[in-house]
């Protein structure tokens, strides 16, 4: 990485990090460049460099968080095994609660888009990875549902549990998703 992508990268993590950050603060729709420019200690044309509103750094936002929950997905393998499931469904939580975007996002009116994007994205994944391990159309197509209804299911309890704003730890949150999948999802996947 050069000098310039450095910086770069560097910049852009601020812009993040301020926008985050304001998200404890304020609501999202008060939330202006300026605020963040503030916030991340950088000049309004260093934020134009890289978006071009708040609305585009709000889209940005959004591919990123899917990126990182994408990422704790690709890394959960699926056995029966309920302390691996356990320790992923505790750190998809723990990633939940400390992301102040995430959560505002699932009780946002943008709630809808961004779950029809991870879905878009979660999808193409399971049909990469069914069309090389399963050979029958028939279980590939059976396969994409239920991991389609894991994830509705735990974005779902999510939800719940952040409108109830994080009453219950997320070691019970975590047992509970752990619960589900082992008894009602990875036996139908085996």
């Amino acid at each position: 990485m050069n000098e310039s992508d450095e910086r770069y990268s560097t910049a852009e993590d601020a812009i993040f990090d301020a926008f985050f950050l304001l998200l404890k603060e304020k609501d999202l729709d008060k939330i202006t460049v300026s605020d963040v420019t503030k916030k991340a200690g950088i000049v309004r044309s260093t934020f134009y460099n890289h978006y071009e509103n708040i609305p585009a750094l709000l889209e940005a936002a959004e591919d990123r968080t899917i990126r990182h929950i994408f990422r704790l997905m690709e890394s959960f393998h699926p056995k029966n095994d309920r302390d691996m499931c356990f320790s992923y469904f505790l750190a998809i939580c723990n990633y939940t609660k400390k992301n102040p975007f995430l959560a505002n996002l699932l009780q946002s009116p943008r709630e809808t888009a961004f779950f029809e994007k991870a879905i878009t994205m979660f999808h193409r994944y399971v049909s990469e990875v069914t069309s090389t391990t399963i050979s029958a159309p028939h279980e590939r197509m059976a396969f994409a549902y239920m991991i389609a209804g894991a994830i509705g299911i735990t974005i779902g309890v999510l939800h719940k549990w952040i409108a109830d704003n994080f009453e219950s730890s997320s070691e019970e949150v975590a047992e509970i998703l752990s619960k589900i999948f082992l008894s009602g999802i990875l036996p139908y996947l085996s």
